[in-house]
């Protein structure tokens, strides 16, 4: 049994199409009761990081984990109580979802660091572990659409600053092998798409694709960081997310890699293919 967390988000959900396309056993850990957001015909479990006893409950009798955490106040705690259940109940190995950058020192800030101190944890826990850090996920362009639809510019917090977007169901595919093969137990893999892409050049494609403009607005860092405190988000995810979108306009993001060819023996999907498939989201009258 192979337990997916975060199995209803953007990776989570594709991970487990895969596995079950494969003919893996796998195991949803959803927050969910329902588990309406899964594929049909797959083990659901509710749980909670912050619930050790539902966290037991999730992993009785797995083998391994896809280990995703998105809190809404950065911490590594999830990872560490998650991890503390596994070793316990005889879990042999688990993926751990880090991001690109993670550890990178940036003016007096470190880039992802609750990321780095789960990392940590992860490497310290007795199982065998790889770790995944994925660049800017393709499907972020998805809080784009409404102004798309719209006819507004889209806000572009990064500037000039290019980075190798990345098809989450690649990262799937990436998790996906490692949760089955042993040959990459101990890797960190830096997974990027092929090419290398700022929001100017999204909005370019986007348009192609759609058959229309989309233009964007540059948000500087201080706009961005007072939009997004009063749009309710923790001061802590404000201040994570300043971090990360400063060091990715600095043009430090400017990464590509060969670890997806080198998994998957294929080269990475492009953002162009990705909109294609979601062109619908684009240009749908709500």
């Amino acid at each position: 049994m192979i337990l997916v967390t975060g199995a209803s988000g953007t990776i989570g959900r594709h991970v487990m199409q895969l596995l079950q396309q494969s003919g893996h056993h796998a195991r949803a850990m959803t927050r969910a009761p329902s588990g309406r957001t899964v594929p049909p015909g797959v083990d659901v479990v509710q749980a909670d990081f912050e619930d050790l006893s539902s966290l037991r409950r999730a992993v009785a009798d797995v083998r391994a984990v896809f280990l995703l955490t998105a809190p809404a106040t950065p911490t590594p705690d999830h990872d560490v109580a998650l991890l503390a259940v596994a070793r316990s109940a005889g879990v042999n190995s688990v993926v751990k979802l880090s991001a690109i950058g993670t550890g990178e020192r940036f003016g007096t800030a470190t880039v992802g660091a609750w990321h780095q101190a789960a990392e940590e944890a992860v490497r310290a826990s007795g199982l065998a572990w790889t770790v995944l850090r994925p660049s800017s996920f393709a499907s972020n362009c998805l809080y784009w659409s409404d102004a798309i639809r719209a006819g507004q510019p889209i806000p572009n917090l990064t500037g000039d600053g290019e980075q190798g977007v990345i098809d989450p169901r690649d990262i799937a595919a990436v998790a996906v092998a490692a949760l089955t093969d042993p040959a990459h137990a101990g890797k960190t893999y830096t997974l990027t798409g092929p090419e290398l892409l700022s929001v100017p050049d999204q909005a370019s494609q986007l348009a192609e694709v759609i058959g229309r403009p989309v233009e964007t607005v540059d948000i500087p860092p201080s706009s961005a960081t007072q939009q997004l405190l009063s749009s309710g988000m923790p001061p802590a995810a404000v201040e994570a997310t300043a971090i990360g979108t400063a060091w990715a306009r600095a043009g430090r993001n400017r990464i590509l890699t060969e670890d997806v060819a080198k998994v998957l023996s294929r080269s990475p999907a492009t953002f162009r293919d990705w909109a294609q498939r979601h062109r619908e989201a684009f240009t749908r009258t709500p």
